[in-house]
Order: C-alpha cells, then structure tokens, then sequence
C-alpha cells in the first residue's frame, strides 16, 4: 500500500479490523492504529485476496 504521504507500507492483512471508505481509504489495525492509504477500497481489498491465495490462506476456509 501506499501511505498518504507517499510511504509505501507493508501490512499484515491478518491485523486489519475493518476498513472505512469515507472521504479517502484508512485501514484500522487491530491495535487500534489508522493507516490512510492512497488506493481505493477495491484495490486494497484484491490485494489481500491475492496475498491470501498466494500463501494459501483460503485451503481451511473452504
């Protein structure tokens, strides 16, 4: 991901509690910080699929 302010950012896609879509993206850790990226909620969101399957996260969740 992209930081806000142009940093890029590696997150444990396991830590995120939810995601708000309001004026910009911030994703909010389970630790409670809040991470305001520049990618859309879609984008973010294919990402962690795509994370997930290449760790092959979704093999117990079937």
């Amino acid at each position: 991901m992209m930081g806000k302010l142009g940093k890029i950012l590696y997150l444990n896609p396991h830590q995120i509690e939810y995601i708000e879509t309001e004026a910009s993206t911030t994703i909010v850790m389970l630790s409670g910080k809040r991470l305001v990226v520049q990618e859309d909620y879609d984008t973010v969101f294919e990402r962690i699929v795509e994370y997930r399957r290449r760790i092959g996260g979704f093999k117990n969740e079937e």
